[in-house]
This record gives C-alpha cells, structure tokens and sequence, in this order.
C-alpha cells in the first residue's frame, strides 16, 4: 500500500480549516453529517463553533451526536439537546442527536469481539456522507480521541456505547463498568465499530479532520477536564483514519514540549496505539504516511 497523505497546518482557525479541508479534494456528496463531540457541560475544550461554523455551512451539514452511555449531562435526549445549545451549535448548523428514535445495528465484516454488528442511531441512514471533525487530545480509557475514536464511540447509540466498552458483552450502560477490564479488547472493539461506519458510507464518502488544540490528557466527555499542558499544535486531514491518528500521535511523541509528558504518559498507559494497528489490521488504511504542510 503506498503511503497515505496527512495534511497539516498551523493555522487553527476558520480559515485554516476551510483551506485544509479543500486540500482534500473530497467532494462529500448530498446529505452531509458533521460529527463532532459536542462535549460535556462543565469542560470548555471541544471545538469552538465559531471555529467550525463555516466548513460547517459550506457543506451544507447536519451536526451529528449521539447519547453518551455514562450518566452525565448528555445521558438522555432532551439534557443533550440542552448542552448543545448552551455550547453554541444550535447558533451555527442544524443538529442531530442520531439514536434520538432509536437505534439500529450496522454490520462489521471482520474482527472478533463485537460479533459482526455496531449500534449505531436510526438516524444515520438519513445521511450520505461523513466528515469526521475531531478534536484530537487524551482520553481517560482509550488513552487519545481523535477520528478513530469519534467514528467508533462517537457514531454508537448508547447501547452502542456500552455493546463497544464492554467488548461484546453486554448494550446494557449500567452493566458495561462490569466488564472494562480488557483494555486492548476494547481498543480492537473501538477498531470493529470504525469498520462498520465506514462499510456504511463507503470510504468514498468520508473524510477526516484532527484539530490538535486544547491539548488536555482528558477527553471532551469528562466535565471537568485536566488543563492542558501542552502547546496547540494545528490542523491535521486526511483520506485515511488510520494515518491521520497515527501521525497525530507521532507529532505529540517526538514533539520538544516539555508539557507533553503527562499525555505521553496517558497514551503509552493506555496502550492507545493498539486501536491504530488493529484499524490498520482491519483494512481500514495505513500506518504509513507523509506529512504534508500546506502553511
């Protein structure tokens, strides 16, 4: 396989992410879903929708989320809609809670744990197209959020939430904190579930986004987020999930911010590189890319 293309700027900001999304050249066709994490009221690093706002618009796209399966503030549908008003997307595009009538299951053709089905919300077949908007950071379980997380957690219903933590044991939420105890388990789940996502759109129909600011070793779901550390980095987009992770994950690894140890330290606990070489594994892309700065 020949090496996949990971674009990158310095420049986070509107403009930045309009210029880097054009460079793409994926012209993601009829009805757009945008999926972003809308993040946990309390936390304040999620994308800003004032940075997000005109990509947003200029495809035309739906915001999309889905219930978490903890019991926070975006637990259930109308707490939800709440907290993506008060963070200001309802001001920017229309927005989407997916398993908001309900869920469906999606089929995964290959891996071992989620036994060949992702639960995802009914409303994901009123889409045609994907852009994965992420922001890439840590994560208190999977060890980094970014497009490989956000299309697997981030696409699943609640059920689904829990069908993926617990590594196919149960979609029952309250249930899945008995069963989180294999973590690279998890981590191939969250691979199994990333295939079931984009045999549904086709990769033709995606595209990836990694914003790698507000650099906490915590994730936008936690309500009370680590300050960060480290120094923003930029804009990172790809065609492939599996290279743009793994070069965000690179950048932090080799970066010569002192400030980058603790999300070292999350990253290699957690094993989080493992969900890269099982997407890898799965044919999903390649760990092998070049790095191209469009600044």
């Amino acid at each position: 396989m020949e090496k996949a293309k990971v674009y990158f700027t310095k420049d986070i900001s509107s403009n930045g992410l309009k210029r880097i999304y054009e460079v793409l050249q994926r012209d993601l066709k009829g009805k757009v879903a945008v999926k972003i994490s809308t993040g946990e009221p309390g936390g304040h690093h999620f994308l800003n929708p004032n940075l997000i706002k005109d990509l947003v618009n200029q495809l035309n796209g739906t915001i999309v989320e889905c219930c978490t399966a903890y019991r926070g503030k975006r637990f259930d549908v109308e707490s939800h809609y709440q907290a993506i008003k008060d963070h200001g997307f309802m001001d920017i595009a229309p927005c989407d809670i997916m398993d908001e009538e309900g869920e469906m299951e999606i089929p995964i053709t290959a891996g071992k744990h989620l036994q060949g089905k992702n639960i995802v919300g009914t409303h994901l077949q009123n889409y045609d197209s994907m852009l994965m908007l992420s922001h890439f950071k840590g994560h208190a379980m999977g060890g980094f959020g970014g497009a490989l997380k956000n299309m697997s957690i981030g696409v699943a219903s609640r059920n689904g939430k829990a069908w993926i933590h617990s590594v196919g044991v149960t979609k029952d939420p309250d249930e899945m904190w008995h069963h989180v105890g294999d973590q690279d388990g998890f981590l191939e789940s969250m691979a199994e579930a990333c295939l079931g996502v984009v045999n549904f759109f086709g990769k033709e129909n995606m595209a990836y986004i990694n914003v790698a600011n507000n650099l906490s070793i915590d994730c936008d779901c936690d309500n009370n987020p680590h300050a960060p550390e480290m120094q923003d980095i930029g804009i990172f987009a790809s065609l492939d999930p599996v290279a743009l992770d793994q070069c965000c994950y690179d950048q932090i690894m080799n970066s010569n911010d002192l400030g980058k140890a603790s999300l070292v330290h999350r990253m290699l606990e957690k094993h989080a590189i493992h969900l890269v070489e099982e997407a890898e594994n799965l044919g999903l892309g390649t760990r092998d890319y070049e790095m191209i700065s469009i600044d």
